[in-house]
């Protein structure tokens, strides 16, 4: 495989858009290796949902469109970064008002350490933000099968 692949999509902050995007994240990992009916694809599809879901719901309308960019470097580390255009950082709220949402970037951070992973925010130079989830890329030799046994 190459050194270095991007791969990226702008999209516009509407609900529909989630599934969009996690639909072009997980096109493109399988174009890159990576079997569609593993842990760490569904992991990547739930990381990416959050992420985007926020982007959607927390741009107040503020953020048009919202872009998700896939790099991965040298078959290691599989970057995530998803951008928009509202300059609030995500922030944790607080327990009484995280009974019905709330809860996206604690799944993030969660599923992102369980992977041996890493999450950065970034302002961008327009005035927005990234949030980057960093995983370590390993595409498994064979997809596992609903029995667990390595398919033949």
């Amino acid at each position: 495989m190459a050194d270095h692949l991007e791969a990226s999509v702008t999209l516009p902050s509407d609900p529909a858009s989630v599934s969009a995007a996690r639909s072009h994240v997980l096109s493109t990992l399988v174009e890159w290796g990576l079997p569609a009916d593993t842990d760490a694809a569904e992991t990547i599809r739930l990381i990416v949902s959050e992420l985007a879901t926020n982007a959607v719901q927390h741009t107040f309308g503020q953020s048009p469109t919202f872009t998700v960019d896939l790099v991965l470097d040298r078959d290691t580390h599989l970057r995530i970064g998803v951008t928009d255009s509202h300059p609030r950082f995500p922030k944790r709220l607080p327990a009484a008002v995280q009974q019905d949402n709330g809860r996206g970037m604690v799944i993030i951070r969660w599923l992102t350490a369980e992977r041996g992973g890493r999450l950065r925010v970034r302002p961008t130079r327009e005035g927005g933000k990234t949030i980057t989830v960093e995983l370590p890329w390993t595409v498994p030799a064979h997809p596992v099968t609903a029995v667990g046994q390595p398919e033949a």
